[in-house]
This record gives C-alpha cells, sequence and structure tokens, in this order.
C-alpha cells in the first residue's frame, strides 16, 4: 500500500482544522492510524449490503453518492476534493451500506477504518479530539442533508446548479451531464438549456 505523503497530510490536516486542531504530539499519533486509497474511474468506495468500515477524506478526484431504484439509477450526492467521503450510518452502526458511493474519476482518498477510529477514542492522548472532530463531522452530515432537501422546496433548478458550480466547480463540468441532471431532479435536457443560458 502507498504510503500518504506529507503534502496529503498536510492537505488534510489544513481542512480537519476547520473541526480540531492538533498539537504537533497528537499530530504524530493520528498520522499512525492513516492510509491511503486509490480508485480507479467508476470503481466503488462502497456498495450496498456491506458495512462501511472506513471514513474518507477525498484528496483529489471525485465521487457519487446513488442508489438503484426499481433498475434506474438515481444520483443524490457528490463528494469533491476536500470533502468528507463514508456511508456514514453504517460506519458508526456497523449496520450494511444502503448506498453505492462510486468514483467519478481517477480518486485518491486519504483514510481511517473503524478499527482504527476507535483506537485513537480509546487513546488518552487523541480521544477529546477524535470525539469532537465526529460530532462536528455528523453535525457537518446533517447540514449537508438539510440543505438538500430545502434546496428542493426553496430553489429552482438553476439555483441549485449554480451552487453546485460553487462547491464542484470545474470538476463538476467533467461529469456526465445525465448524472448532473439526476441529481438536479430535471432532465439532462433541461440541464442543457440552464447551461445555456448561464454561458449567455
Amino acid at each position: 500500500m502507498d504510503a500518504l505523503s506529507n503534502q496529503q497530510l498536510n492537505q488534510f490536516r489544513e481542512h480537519a482544522a476547520a473541526y480540531v486542531e492538533f498539537n504537533e504530539a497528537e499530530w504524530i499519533v493520528c498520522i499512525q492510524h492513516l492510509s491511503i486509497l486509490k480508485l480507479k474511474k467508476k470503481e466503488h468506495f462502497i456498495e450496498p449490503g456491506q458495512v462501511c468500515k472506513t471514513l474518507g477524506f477525498v484528496l483529489s478526484g471525485s465521487v457519487r453518492y446513488y442508489h438503484i431504484i426499481d433498475g434506474k439509477d438515481i444520483t443524490n450526492y457528490f463528494s469533491f476534493e476536500n470533502d468528507y467521503v463514508s456511508s456514514y450510518k453504517s460506519f458508526l452502526t456497523g449496520e450494511p451500506s444502503i448506498s453505492y458511493i462510486q468514483a467519478l474519476e481517477p480518486t485518491t482518498i486519504l483514510t481511517v477504518s473503524k478499527k482504527n477510529w476507535d483506537a485513537m477514542l480509546n487513546n488518552p492522548m487523541l480521544a477529546y479530539k477524535i470525539e469532537r472532530f465526529g460530532r462536528l463531522l455528523a453535525e457537518y452530515y446533517l447540514i449537508c442533508y438539510e440543505d438538500r432537501v430545502t434546496a428542493f422546496i426553496t430553489q429552482t433548478p438553476e439555483e441549485r446548479y449554480l451552487k453546485l458550480l460553487e462547491s464542484g466547480k470545474d470538476i463538476i463540468r467533467r461529469m456526465p451531464q445525465h448524472y448532473i441532471a439526476n441529481f438536479l431532479g430535471i432532465t439532462p435536457v433541461s440541464l442543457s438549456r440552464i447551461r445555456k443560458r448561464i454561458l449567455v
């Protein structure tokens, strides 16, 4: 397995600081529990029926969360560079995941296994900060979910697309149009019209 570079570790540390900051002694212990995962395009991070044993941080690339309902592929979320990725309920509870999480392009993810997460929670040096990090991460997921539900009630598809562009930047332009349209709750034809209006 490849080792994490100092640049990748610093990338994670910088963004984790929004939740918790580690001093040097804590950081040295923390990074011993981190690994790297490289996914090829269309390779899955998790599939339904599997227990998610990994919490990840996207160093580069992007993933989509989706379900198969009556044979139809329904995209419901994306994670981009510097986002966290997991079937978090499955990770916390040990219950099988109900979602697919798939790489949209070659994607590199910093990971911590559930075993290592629990080890950090049981480490007196790290316990408080890891517990705080987990709580704030759960709050982040809840806010994302509430924002998504609210967006469908209060925003037009064009407004939702513009918001997605803010978070996904140029990555969103490289995605298949039908994934984006599905995520926005519209047809690819409607998405094409929105894109034309924005570019005018």
